[in-house]
C-alpha cells in the first residue's frame, strides 16, 4: 500500500492489529459454540475473552512467528500469554489455521466493499447533479474520435451514471459472495469440530456458513470479487479517459479545476494538465493487477495448497486501498469539473453543418431517392465541406440533385440541433427514473 494514494479507514482494515483482533474475535466466538455445546468448560470460554481489552502486541506476535515460522501459532502462543495457557488449553480446539485465516479475510473484503460500494454511491451523487445541471448543454459526439452527431454533457454523464450503477450491483453481489466463514476443521470434514461451531461464529461475525469447504473457502468466491473489482476499475479509467480527451487542447471542452497557486509544470509556466485523471488510468492499471492472481488463485492442490496465501497478502489490501482512493479522487473530479459550454458549441460547428449528414440522407430517402444514390448525393457535398470549400447547408442548397427533392426551407429544418435532443428526457427516464 503506497500512503500516497491510501486513505485511513481503507488502511485500517489491512492493519496486522486489526487482524489480530479479528483471529481473536474468531478464537472466542469458536470457544463459546463450544462451551454451549457442552464440549469445554464454560469458565474456560469466558476466560478467553480476558483478551478483548487488551492490545495484541504485534512485535511480540512477529518475534515469536521468527521462531515458529508458522504466524497462526504465533498469535496463539501470545494469545495464551495474555489469558493464561491454563484458561486457553481449548481455544482452536478442533480447528485449523484456514479456519481463521480464511474466515478473517472474508470478513476484511466484506468490510472494504462496504467502503466501496458507499464510494460509488458517492460518485453516483456527483454523476447525477452534473448531468441534470448540463442536460440540454449539446456538444458533439464523436466515434473513432471523430466528429458524428450531437449529443449533450448531460448524456455523457448520465452514461457513466447508468455505468457505475451497474457496478453498484457489482459489488453488492461480489460482497455477498465473499461473505462466508469455514469452521470445518483439517479437509473440510468436521471431524474434530461441530458444524454447529461454524454457524455460532458466522452468526455472530456477519458471514453464513460455506456450505463446502474444504480447508480452505473456494477461491472461486474471491476470484469473483476481485474480478468485480478490476469492473470497477476500468470504469473509472473510462471516465478519466473521456475527461482527459476533453481537457485536450484542440478540444477544451471540459478541465479539471486548477486551484490558485497549482502549477502545471516544472518547465512550461502555461500548462494545465489533467493530472488526476491522468493518475486515475495508473490506478486503475493497479487494481486491475489483481485479477489474473485472483483468478489463478482458484485451482489449488486437492484440498488445500497455500500458493494463494502470497498473492492474497498483497492483492487484498493492494487492490482495495487503490480503488478506494480512485473512486474518492474521481468523485472530486467529476464534483468540480470544469465544463465549458462555449467551446462545445464551437466544436460542433467546425465542420460546418456535416454532424446533420445523416438527417439529409434520411430526408432524400424518404423523398423517393434510392438509398445508394442519396447516400452519394450528401457524401459528395460532405466531403467538399471536410476539405474546407465550404459550408454544408450552402452546398446542398446548391446541388440540383438535392433541391430536386427538397426545397430551402425543408434544408433548414435538417439542421435544426433541438431534433437531437428530443428523446433527452425519455433516456434520464431511464437512467434516472421519475427524478
Amino acid at each position: 500500500m503506497n500512503p500516497r494514494y491510501s486513505r485511513p479507514d481503507m488502511v485500517e482494515i489491512w492493519q496486522p492489529a486489526t487482524k489480530f483482533r479479528i483471529w481473536f474475535e474468531i478464537e472466542a466466538h469458536a470457544c463459546d459454540a463450544m462451551a454451549e455445546l457442552g464440549l469445554i468448560p464454560k469458565e474456560n470460554a469466558l476466560a478467553v475473552w480476558k483478551a478483548k481489552e487488551v492490545e495484541f502486541d504485534v512485535a511480540r506476535i512477529d518475534e515469536i512467528e521468527s521462531e515458529t515460522k508458522h504466524d497462526m501459532i504465533a498469535f496463539l502462543t501470545h494469545l495464551a500469554e495474555i489469558v493464561g495457557s491454563e484458561d486457553a488449553r481449548f481455544v482452536h480446539q478442533g480447528m485449523t489455521s484456514s479456519d481463521v485465516l480464511d474466515t478473517c479475510f472474508n470478513i476484511q473484503l466484506v468490510r472494504a466493499a462496504d467502503i466501496l460500494i458507499e464510494d460509488v454511491k458517492a460518485l453516483l451523487t456527483a454523476l447525477k447533479r452534473r448531468a441534470f445541471e448540463h442536460r440540454n448543454t449539446v456538444r458533439v459526439g464523436r466515434s473513432h474520435g471523430i466528429h458524428a452527431e450531437p449529443t449533450t454533457m448531460g448524456l455523457t454523464f448520465a452514461r457513466f451514471h447508468a455505468e457505475m450503477d451497474r457496478n453498484l450491483g457489482r459489488l453488492r453481489r461480489a460482497r455477498d459472495e465473499v461473505a462466508t466463514g469455514a469452521i470445518s476443521g483439517a479437509v473440510g470434514t468436521f471431524a474434530n469440530v461441530d458444524p454447529k461451531v461454524e454457524e455460532y461464529v458466522c452468526a455472530r461475525l456477519g458471514l453464513v456458513p460455506e456450505p463446502i469447504s474444504t480447508q480452505i473457502v473456494p477461491r472461486d468466491r474471491h476470484a469473483a470479487f476481485f474480478a468485480a473489482l478490476g469492473v470497477v476499475a476500468s470504469s473509472v479509467e473510462n471516465i478519466a479517459v473521456e475527461i482527459r480527451h476533453m481537457q485536450r487542447t484542440e478540444v477544451l471542452e471540459a478541465e479539471e479545476f486548477f486551484s490558485s497557486g497549482q502549477k502545471g509544470s516544472s518547465a512550461m509556466p502555461h500548462k494545465r494538465n489533467p493530472v488526476l485523471a491522468e493518475n486515475l488510468t495508473g490506478l486503475a492499471r493497479l487494481v486491475r493487477m489483481a485479477v489474473i492472481p485472483a483468478l489463478e488463485n482458484v485451482a489449488l492442490w486437492h484440498e488445500r495448497d497455500i500458493s494463494h496465501s502470497s498473492v492474497e497478502r498483497n492483492i487484498g489490501p493492494d487492490a482495495t486501498v487503490t480503488l478506494d482512493f480512485a473512486l474518492h479522487r474521481l468523485t472530486g473530479v467529476i464534483d468540480r469539473l470544469v465544463v465549458h459550454p462555449e467551446n462545445m458549441r464551437r466544436n460542433l460547428d467546425r465542420l460546418g453543418g456535416l454532424v446533420h449528414s445523416q438527417r439529409v440522407l434520411l430526408a432524400l430517402t424518404q423523398r423517393g431517392v434510392a438509398r445508394e444514390d442519396a447516400y452519394r448525393i450528401v457524401q459528395r457535398n460532405a466531403m467538399k465541406v471536410w476539405e474546407g470549400k465550404g459550408e454544408f447547408m450552402a452546398e446542398l442548397k446548391s446541388d440540383p440533385n438535392v433541391t430536386a427533392a427538397l426545397s430551402d426551407t425543408e434544408i433548414n429544418e435538417l439542421f435544426d440541433l433541438g431534433y437531437h435532443l428530443k428523446h433527452v428526457d425519455t433516456i434520464f427516464s431511464r437512467v434516472f427514473g421519475d427524478s
